[in-house]
């Protein structure tokens, strides 16, 4: 019965490669299908940036499939997601996200939210950074509240850059 054990041996063996070859093919298009979600969230993960002739640092953003703009950036050099927020009084930063960037809470002030009154904590951002656009010395709120580990990017940092919208993209532009 040499013969049988052999053919179920092969059997076993082909059911397992048949296993392994599913399981690869599975992460395969999860890895795939990932970076497809990633791209539609975060369009602007590779930030189109440029320098005019004139010193004009611009940077070209396309809206997501959401309608937001959502762009890679930096906080004192360490890299992090922003969502633009014109709505938004100066940058918020959940405390998840502030505690892995290092940054300690500064004074209390209350924050008008779209869920009612909140309390922010204050910080001073060294650099925040969009492509070639840097500004220092921005003012912030670590927000409790926040529950995302996108950065609102607001108004204490929108304020010194010019900014227009047509159809799918913001350009961003930081007179010299």
């Amino acid at each position: 019965m040499q013969g049988d054990d052999e053919v179920r041996e092969q059997k076993r063996m082909g059911t397992t490669m048949q296993a392994l070859a599913w399981v690869v093919l599975l992460a395969l298009g999860v890895a795939f299908f990932s970076d497809f979600l990633d791209q539609q969230y975060n369009p602007n993960q590779n930030v189109q940036t440029g320098l005019t002739e004139s010193g004009v640092r611009e940077v070209v953003l396309q809206r997501n499939k959401f309608g937001h703009y959502v762009t890679s950036g930096a906080i004192n050099g360490q890299a992090v997601t922003f969502m633009l927020d014109t709505g938004a009084t100066g940058v918020a930063i959940p405390s998840a996200v502030a505690s892995e960037l290092g940054l300690r809470r500064g004074a209390a002030f209350p924050t008008q939210t779209a869920n009612g009154m909140s309390t922010s904590y204050a910080v001073t951002l060294d650099t925040v950074s969009v492509g070639a656009i840097e500004l220092y010395d921005v003012a912030a709120g670590i927000t409790p509240g926040l529950q995302t580990r996108e950065i609102l990017l607001g108004m204490s940092f929108l304020k010194h850059i010019e900014f227009t919208q047509r159809g799918d993209t913001l350009i961003l532009r930081q007179l010299p």
